[in-house]
């Protein structure tokens, strides 16, 4: 049986000092839900989650990854917006979204292209550029969570300028996940 890896492809990004504020009074608000909190170490874009890898595929999604960077140039995201994944009677993500941006879909489409070839068929599910926040287990107030998230649905939380994304590593332990990152593609 080959060695797997959990992977998935991302853009990293580094909270300034707005979205942590913004980051950190939405989960003190919702402080009486049960809520898993992303670290803000670790947040992300997910451009293609894999999932458990044979490690004998590395190198093709590697090679993979690195074609699809062709012909894209660093571009700005603006990252605007609160949201949630499920119903809102039933939400399972938190997230904060992103602007549209021309060169950010150009980018996923090169990635999913470059990885079809390869044998990884995209998920044809509605593409939406989201930073996970938080994973929802518990609503103990669904009246107050309706209304702080509407509060914070037009926030602009910060500008980051992408210039790259990697393959991670996802180590899941107790304390949470560990990310280690196997390559870096730069635009």
């Amino acid at each position: 049986m080959p060695e797997t890896k959990r992977l998935f492809a991302a853009i990293n990004i580094q909270p300034n000092e707005t979205f942590a504020d913004l980051y950190h009074n939405l989960r003190q608000i919702l402080g009486i839900h049960i809520i898993k909190w992303v670290d803000l170490s670790h947040i992300h874009i997910t451009l293609k989650f894999f999932g458990e890898t044979p490690e004998t595929e590395i190198p093709a999604i590697i090679e993979a990854l690195q074609s699809s960077v062709a012909g894209i140039q660093p571009f700005e995201l603006n990252i605007r917006r609160t949201g949630i994944f499920g119903s809102k009677y039933n939400p399972r993500v938190i997230w904060f979204g992103i602007d549209p941006n021309t060169m950010f879909l150009k980018l996923n489409e090169h990635v999913n292209a470059a990885l079809e070839e390869v044998g990884f068929i995209s998920d044809r599910q509605n593409f939406v550029p989201h930073l996970t926040v938080g994973r929802v287990k518990e609503i103990r107030d669904k009246n107050h969570f309706q209304e702080v998230l509407a509060a914070f649905k037009d926030f602009n939380f910060q500008q980051s300028m992408v210039k790259e994304f990697h393959l991670f590593e996802s180590i899941l332990q107790r304390e949470g996940p560990q990310y280690q990152v196997i390559e870096t593609f730069a635009f």
